[in-house]
């Protein structure tokens, strides 16, 4: 705490706009991601994770099948799941109620989260669709009902300061380059950095390797810090920042660096922080951990 109080003294921070107006948009920044929390399908619904075999998939609430809904949730058996030369097909039972995109289905080719939006199945509160980690394909299960979310009362997060906020320069690797992203899994993925963002702590220099993801501008920060672990998760934290400008700056808050969805729950595959995002100093901004 003492040495995190001695860095931030020091600071080379950009000039911080009024504590006011920042703590404002703090706070309506921390009101939409408990927003987004709570939401019938976010990541608190999460009930099961189920990586697929070849062949056919069972799917139902029976402890039997292959693919295991909550119980009272479904039938016991509703149909199965076939994997076959990399592609899903559903096969729904007759007489059961599943549907895609409100409409009734008994048999429909899935398409993953690694195609863009996955094909979304539902039968009453229960949601279930494909993801893509490597080369498995595994059936992602979600109850808008799940007591953990029903139990969710919100997060606990560090003091708004915006000494915290630093106007960072942006250092680009040109084309891109591939950095080693460890995940929750346990296997390493290759992600393309645009560039790292350098910011000044206590007269010292800080870098976090960006990464980029599809559909957006924004740099996709994943870091780890000396409170992982204690006031916050183990598995590091996630931060986004908006691009840089004209002039190569990026401004960093960290009193936006939030929890990765698996503080939640055991069934996301989140990543975690490279090598050489792992700082070595105390970030008392933004999330704590929650639940433990």
């Amino acid at each position: 705490m003492f040495l995190a109080i001695l860095l931030l003294a020091g600071a080379t921070a950009s000039s911080p706009p009024q504590d006011t107006a920042h703590r404002a948009a703090i706070e309506a920044w921390r009101e939409k991601r408990m927003a987004s929390l709570r939401r019938e399908n976010g990541w608190l619904t999460l009930v099961g994770l189920f990586w697929l075999a070849p062949g056919e998939n069972s799917f139902g609430s029976g402890r039997s099948n292959q693919i295991v809904f909550p119980g009272g949730t479904a039938p016991e058996l509703m149909g199965s799941i076939t994997l076959s030369d990399g592609k899903a097909v559903a096969h729904v039972q007759p007489g059961i109620a599943v549907t895609y995109g409100g409409k009734p289905v008994s048999s429909i080719e899935l398409k993953s989260d690694a195609d863009g939006e996955p094909t979304v199945l539902a039968h009453g509160r229960i949601s279930f669709y494909l993801i893509k980690r490597g080369q498995r394909l595994g059936v992602r299960v979600k109850d808008s009902r799940n007591p953990a979310l029903l139990a969710f009362r919100g997060i606990e997060s560090f003091p708004i300061d915006s000494r915290w906020r630093f106007e960072a320069r942006f250092e680009p690797y040109g084309e891109g380059k591939k950095i080693r992203v460890p995940n929750i899994l346990g296997t390493v993925d290759e992600d393309t950095s645009p560039g790292a963002v350098v910011f000044d702590v206590g007269g010292r220099s800080y870098r976090l390797d960006a990464v980029k993801e599809s559909g957006t501008e924004e740099l996709f920060l994943i870091f780890g810090d000396q409170t992982n672990g204690e006031e916050t998760y183990g598995g590091g934290r996630f931060l986004y920042a908006a691009p840089p400008d004209e002039q190569g700056r990026v401004v960093v808050d960290f009193n936006k660096a939030y929890n990765p969805p698996c503080v939640f729950t055991p069934y996301a595959t989140c990543p975690l922080p490279p090598l050489q995002n792992r700082l070595s100093i105390r970030v008392e901004a933004g999330e704590k951990t929650y639940g433990h």
